[in-house]
């Protein structure tokens, strides 16, 4: 009898355990592969600040939304507190996304987690302020992860990556090279998405860092610029913030993704993750 319940008990942990973990869990290695093969015709997407459309953005349920739409992307955007300790919020308050106001390097941890973050239109939720960590915790071994540099303080940031084992998913990303050379010292199998303004930038980026995408522009999207990457082995990022997001959200996604797709960018950061998955899905640039 207590063989039984003990089995009874250890099937019921099992369950728990499955219920908690996102649906798209253990894809990460399928998505290693298609983002490595940089010359595919598989469109990789980008969940901007996670899937924060009915979520709050940069937030754990977010990240997990964005697993479970199949997206092969978070982008987080990543600072440190007042003693040190990375955590994710964009803006250099906290004023608009929780029901505190301040800098959030004048914070501890401890004293963040007393705040509560808000959906886009002001609605305060339970959820609080994630600590990197406990990012990396949820996206390990589901989904890659753009850290996108908002701090200066770099070493916190690569050591928690350490920490928890995920170098293999995650890229930096930050406009400053000098930034990206920091990171490239403290890990030098660190994987970087530099970004850049011009032809003749994204030159001096793939010959500084060999990296393995590049952030480009529309302004200067051409097909010049992506055979350039491409022959470097590297996928091409867009974003579809702004405008083209507004085209999809209105109807237009034929036209947006055109525009997107038009020289052979192959990966897009979007606030609209899973209409952009479903159009990729229909035309099989995301299988």
């Amino acid at each position: 009898m207590k063989f039984y319940i003990k089995y009874i008990n250890f099937i019921l942990l099992l369950f728990l355990v499955a219920c908690t973990r996102p649906e798209n869990s253990g894809q990460l290695e399928n998505i290693l592969e298609k983002f490595h093969n940089a010359n595919s015709d598989y469109v990789l997407v980008a969940a901007h600040r996670a899937a924060h459309n009915g979520y709050p953005e940069n937030s754990i349920s977010a990240i997990k939304h964005a697993i479970n739409l199949g997206a092969d992307i978070v982008e987080l955007d990543v600072k440190t507190t007042k003693d040190g300790i990375p955590v994710l919020m964009h803006d250099g308050t906290i004023d608009r996304t929780t029901n505190g106001s301040g800098k959030l390097e004048n914070y501890t941890l401890l004293e963040l987690k007393t705040f509560r973050l808000k959906m886009q239109d002001g609605t305060l939720t339970d959820e609080t302020i994630p600590s990197f960590e406990e990012a990396l915790q949820v996206v390990n071994g589901n989904i890659m992860v753009d850290i996108d540099l908002k701090t200066g303080n770099l070493e916190p940031i690569v050591k928690m990556v350490r920490k928890t084992g995920t170098e293999k998913q995650v890229f930096y990303f930050d406009n400053d090279y000098i930034a990206l050379k920091e990171i490239r010292y403290l890990d030098k199998t660190s994987l970087l998405m530099p970004r850049a303004y011009s032809y003749e930038m994204a030159d001096s980026a793939l010959k500084l860092f060999s990296p393995q995408l590049v952030h480009i522009d529309p302004s200067f999207y051409t097909i010049e610029v992506t055979n350039l990457i491409r022959t470097e082995n590297a996928r091409i990022w867009i974003n579809a913030l702004g405008e083209a997001d507004e085209m999809i959200r209105k109807g237009a996604i034929e036209t947006a993704m055109n525009s997107l797709l038009l020289h052979g960018a192959n990966i897009i950061q979007t606030d609209e993750p899973a209409l952009i998955l479903e159009y990729l899905r229909a035309k099989k640039l995301h299988d």
